[in-house]
């Protein structure tokens, strides 16, 4: 009678694991599927590695409510949770069910959500939301809007614990953007995501704006426009193997090293190409992403906010193996100026890297703060102040380059030696000034201009002058501002040995609840 029972059992537990798989059912998955959207499983089963997902709370419902009949009841809540591996790293995680009530999140569904966050940071392992709601469960009322706010506390308290990643694979409105907007990093997907607070109804009836679900919030506007979305893809296979990527860049917490990969590529590789990549003409743009391919281990490097902000550069790289960061301006857009939306994008790149102890290295090509008004009503200062303050309050190793122009208070803010830069070198081109020559030369000689027969000759042979005496690097070099000038083709080495160099690096800020940098 024993082995009867057990197979009854084990039967019973079959049919409840089946039940529990099919999510909304198969005709709830056909819809999903006809919209372009895999199923809450086939994204677990793309973004871990194969076999290593372990389900917890399969076997959970949501509570008996009045609104909701038994029989719409369904196991799992609308959520799939757990916890899994890539690339053998433990990750804990959470996939919303659209087939389930519309994904939307009640007391049971953000309760799973909860369990798993709080396992991932007892264990200091990442937490990766793969988001796809229509919003809180209306049935539940109150209730729901509790279960996000338990969310949002815990998303706070793992900030700079464990990396925290989402990706947007359809809706995500209301309330609920503010879970992802909290996390390290927004992944979106061309034509199927969307992300807002109020929806295009909302809006029409505000505002009288018509605007549709993609104008107002999909996948374009936030990795370009807004600077919500730090990647963008252009379907669900190819943003679930970022996740994976970005993931092997990272440390499991902030007290893990980041991890080392082995690489074929030289350390003392030299590259004579970067020798003649910086034009002679200090006016003339040229493609700063060739620098960092041409220096970072086998040419790799992935972009962050790619789209948004595109006069800065901030990527993932890895040199002798190791993770890096890397702040790059970009020559080709804005002449790689700092405005706000460059200095909000690089501070909060700096902030995470240096909560994860990823080393930074930046390259700098500054001609300065970008002038105007539209600049200065919007907070330029406020704005300008974060990347400052987020670089002197980094205490991971910083290595930095100046390859062309660090001019004003932007070669402070770029990791200057004065707030705390740890190798700083120049290339022989380098130009450390106050200002351009030009500007200098209108300033310092106004009144000789002024009274000369040939001004535009005096002021050709003043700004030679200015050049030969201040745009190079030697004055910087000879106070001990920067370490040594380099030549471009040396950058991969010395970078790696000062590196190397700087692995043991302990230092530390006042002690704090925290500071207040200028948001």
């Amino acid at each position: 009678m024993g082995d009867m029972g057990h197979m009854a059992k084990s039967e019973r537990l079959e049919e409840i694991r089946r039940t529990a798989v099919a999510g909304g059912g198969e005709e709830r998955i056909q819809q999903q599927r006809a919209k372009g959207k895999l199923t809450a499983r086939e994204r677990v089963d793309l973004l871990v590695d194969e076999g290593s997902f372990m389900e917890l709370d399969a076997f959970v419902m949501a509570r008996p409510t009045e609104l909701v009949p038994d029989d719409e009841r369904v196991m799992g809540d609308g959520v799939v949770t757990g916890f899994g591996r890539i690339d053998g790293r433990v990750v804990y995680l959470f996939s919303q069910d659209f087939t389930v009530f519309g994904g939307s999140l009640a007391e049971a569904h953000a309760e799973k959500i909860c369990k798993v966050m709080d396992l991932a940071v007892k264990t200091g392992a990442p937490i990766i939301g793969l988001n796809d709601s229509g919003g809180a469960r209306i049935q539940e009322g109150v209730v729901s809007l509790g279960g996000y706010a338990d969310i949002f506390l815990r998303n706070v308290m793992a900030s700079g614990v464990v990396p925290q990643l989402s990706a947007i694979l359809g809706p995500c409105a209301g309330g609920a953007v503010y879970s992802p907007a909290i996390t390290d990093f927004v992944a979106m997907v061309r034509d199927t995501s969307y992300m807002f607070v109020t929806g295009p109804n909302v809006v029409k009836t505000v505002t009288h704006e018509d605007v549709t679900f993609e104008e107002l919030g999909g996948a374009d506007v936030h990795a370009r426009r807004s600077g919500v979305a730090h990647f963008e893809s252009d379907d669900e296979v190819s943003c679930l193997a970022l996740l994976r990527r970005l993931i092997g860049f990272l440390p499991s917490n902030n007290l893990d090293p980041s991890p080392v990969v082995a690489t074929e590529d030289p350390v003392d590789r030299q590259d004579r190409e970067l020798d003649d990549l910086v034009p002679e003409s200090s006016l003339k743009p040229y493609d700063m992403t060739e620098v960092i391919r041409r220096v970072v281990d086998d040419g790799a490097f992935l972009e962050v906010h790619e789209g948004w902000a595109r006069n800065i550069i901030c990527a993932f790289a890895r040199l002798d193996g190791r993770s890096v960061g890397v702040v790059a301006q970009q020559p080709l857009v804005l002449a790689g100026v700092l405005d706000i939306d460059a200095s909000t994008k690089a501070a909060r790149f700096v902030r995470f890297c240096d909560a994860f102890n990823i080393p930074l290295v930046t390259l700098v090509d500054v001609p300065g703060f970008l002038p105007g008004t539209a600049q200065e009503h919007g907070g330029i200062i406020r704005n300008g102040a974060k990347l400052l303050y987020a670089y002197a309050e980094a205490t991971v190793p910083k290595l930095t380059v100046i390859t062309r122009k660090a001019y004003g208070g932007a070669y402070d803010v770029m990791s200057s030696k004065h707030i705390r830069g740890d190798y700083n070198v120049a290339w022989p081109r380098a130009e450390i000034a106050v200002m351009g020559p030009e500007g200098a030369v209108n300033i310092l000689y106004r009144d000789e201009l002024a009274k000369a027969k040939d001004a535009d000759a005096r002021r050709k042979q003043l700004v030679a002058e200015y050049v030969e005496k201040f745009a190079n690097p030697y004055v910087a070099a000879s106070r001990g501002y920067i370490d040594d000038v380099i030549e471009p083709h040396e950058t991969r080495p010395k970078l790696i040995a000062a590196l190397r160099s700087l692995a043991t690096k302990r230092d530390t800020n006042p002690r704090r609840k925290h500071g207040n940098i200028p948001l």
